[in-house]
């Protein structure tokens, strides 16, 4: 079955940095899109990264654009977004999503981690 088994979230200083790490299984990894996203409590769900294909190009928020990138390792399975330059903001639940496709304006997955929590105190 799908799973999508996500790591590296922890409470860090303002302009640290953190990796998070995504493990897929159970579909076409190399063939599916890949994002990510965050939610903090009391708030809709964000968007933050999509992973293509192929030659894993990226799009990103422009909340986390120049700070946050996503890549993705086929031959592992696994995706990864590196958080640069922290900001209390970006304090929130993060994601990992699979099959990750744009409709109607709106960022949508097919499956979800479980999520990990990043915490950034000022």
């Amino acid at each position: 079955q799908v799973q999508l088994v996500e790591s590296g979230g922890d409470s860090v200083q303002a302009g640290g940095s953190l990796r998070l790490s995504c493990a897929a299984s159970g579909f076409s990894y190399s063939n599916s899109w890949m994002g990510w996203f965050r939610q903090v409590p009391g708030k809709e769900r964000e968007w933050v990264a999509t992973i293509h294909t192929g030659g894993g190009a990226a799009l990103y928020a422009d909340s986390v654009k120049g700070r946050f990138t996503a890549t993705r390792d086929n031959a592992k399975s696994t995706i990864y977004l590196q958080m640069n330059s922290l900001k209390p903001e970006d304090t929130a639940m993060y994601y990992c999503a699979a099959g990750v496709r744009q409709r109607a304006g709106m960022w949508i997955a097919d499956y979800w981690g479980q999520g990990t929590q990043v915490t950034v105190s000022s």
